[in-house]
Parts: structure tokens; sequence; C-alpha cells
């Protein structure tokens, strides 16, 4: 059972980020002009993989902490004014049972080989990260904690990544000098490493697996059949969007709203085996990401009376 979950979760997780990849790609090939269908849907496949690549090297975050703490510590031991602390210093931090399992992990050393990251060329910001890390609460009660339990050692960099990476305005204009698409991802990618943090096992030592890039070939076509029916369906979909918007000409709606809504419909419409209900569920959270205050509940009565006429009109036969 818990690994039909942990499954679930991992099916779930991509699913968010193709669906606002396909949003944002769509809406730019609306306004560039240009309209080269297989030029957008490269440029699709292109940024989801730079979100892949954002979700491996937030993982080494914390290797290069664990890193940085070691080598302070060894700068201590040999520095000539060493106190009695620094002869026989704490090393639960250094020692932290999940940073250890995660240093050795398989995929992301895969990851690291052929991609080349590091955070060698960050090692102020590690400076500055980890000076806020040991004055906190959180890593001086853990330092003096008589618990050394593996779940203890997971949990300190549950608690430390959301406290101190999840929002990190430093951080976030550091990885968008290193690229333009990391700093609109990183808000979801977060999400991916606090999930994956949580489903570390230590039983699975070096072969934990990570959150794939994609599942399996499902959801590949998954987000080619989404992104193209979206485009190439438009005038039907406007069209039903159009004679569903009470009082309102189409036109008058948030033009983002109706790229969200026109995604929802080609989800809707083209895979029968997701139910309509999560389809909603998923468009009115991405409205509230990117569009205006009160276009989740318009997006959401809009959708819910389209599918509520092509059900009546026998169009929509699923649940």
């Amino acid at each position: 059972m818990q690994n039909d979950i942990l499954v679930f979760i991992k099916i779930m997780i991509n699913r968010v980020l193709i669906r606002l990849k396909i949003i944002q790609i769509i809406y730019a090939y609306y306004q560039n002009g240009s309209k080269n269908l297989d030029s957008a849907e490269k440029e699709l496949f292109f940024s989801l993989s730079k979100a892949y690549d954002l979700y491996n090297y937030l993982l080494m975050l914390i290797i290069a902490l664990t890193d940085y703490a070691q080598k302070r510590i060894h700068t201590a031991k040999v520095a000539s004014s060493f106190t009695e602390e620094h002869l026989s210093p704490n090393m639960k931090f250094t020692k932290n049972k999940f940073a250890a399992q995660l240093t050795v992990n398989m995929q992301l050393n895969e990851f690291i080989a052929n991609q080349k990251k590091t955070w060698g060329n960050n090692q102020d910001f590690i400076k500055e990260l980890y000076e806020k890390i040991i004055v906190s609460d959180i890593y001086k009660e853990y330092m003096v904690a008589s618990d050394s339990s593996y779940e203890l050692d997971r949990e300190l960099w549950r608690k430390l990544y959301k406290t101190f990476i999840f929002n990190n305005e430093s951080l976030d204009l550091l990885l968008e000098e290193q690229s333009l698409y990391w700093n609109d991802d990183k808000e979801i990618v977060d999400t991916f490493v606090l999930k994956t943090i949580r489903h570390f096992d230590e039983k699975q030592g070096a072969n934990q697996p990570l959150l794939p890039e994609f599942k399996d070939e499902e959801d590949r076509e998954f987000t080619r059949r989404l992104f193209r029916r979206t485009i190439l369906n438009e005038e039907y979909y406007r069209h039903l969007i159009s004679e569903n918007v009470k009082n309102w000409n189409i036109d008058r709606v948030a033009f983002m709203d109706v790229i969200i809504m026109q995604c929802a419909l080609a989800e809707i419409l083209s895979f029968p085996n997701i139910p309509v209900s999560v389809t909603l569920n998923e468009y009115v959270e991405i409205a509230k990401l990117y569009s205006t205050p009160k276009s989740g509940s318009f997006i959401n009565g809009t959708l819910d009376g389209i599918v509520n006429h092509l059900k009546s009109d026998g169009k929509l036969t699923k649940n």
C-alpha cells in the first residue's frame, strides 16, 4: 500500500509540473506571434528538462552545506588558536544520516557526472546560508538532542529546507543568474524536494529513487497530446467558453484565464481516465498562481458550467 501511495505521488507531482509548463509555453506561443507549433513543443520539453535540473541542483545544496560544515571543522582543527571545542567538535550535523545517504545517491551522482553541476562557485552564498542555519533554534535543538535516529536526521533537513531554502531571495537571484527558467520553477520544484526528503528510506541506501523527470512514456505522451490539442482545438474550446461566460464577451476575459480554461478543456475531453474533479482542481490552483485573485472561482464556475452542458448533450460521459 505504501509503495502504491508513493507511485501515485510521483505521478501527480510530475503532472502538476507538466500542466504548469504547458500553460507557460502556450501563453508565450500566442504572445510571440510566430506560432510555430513544433518549435513551441521543443521549448516545452526543454523547459521541463531545466525544471528537472533544478530539482537535482537543489538536492545538491544539502550536500554542499554538509561539505562546507566539514571544511569549517577541519579548518578550526588545524588553526593555531583552536579551543577545546574545536578539539572535540560536535559532529552530529556533518554526520547526518540523511545527508550521508543523499551524498551517495546513485541517481543524483549520475546527474552530477553528466551535467557537471556544482555549488563550488557559490561559496559566499553557502557560507551565508550555513551561518543562518547554525544560529537557528532548529539547528541548536537538533545538536543537543539525545536522539540520533535516521528519522530525526531526515526531519532536520526537511525543517531546514522549508525554513531557509524554500523562500530565500538571495537564492532566487542566484538561480536566476544561472537560468532564466529556474526563477519561475523554484516554487513548485521546492515542493518536490520537500516530498523527496519526506519519502527517503534508510533501507534504500544509495539506491533510493528520486522523482523521475517523466514516470514513463505515458507521461511524455500526456505532455505532447495535451499541448497540441490545447492549440489545435483552440476554436472549439473558445466557442465553449464564450457560450458559458455569463454576461461577458470572451474578449473581456483575462487572456491567461482563457488559456487556462482552454488547456483544462483539452484535458477533460482528451483524457477519459482523468476524473473531471482532478482536472478542475488542478487548473483552479494554477489560476490562483498565475492569474488574477478572482480567477480561481471564475474559472471553476465557467468550467463547471461547460462540463454540465457537455454531459447533458452526451458529449462527455466520464465522471
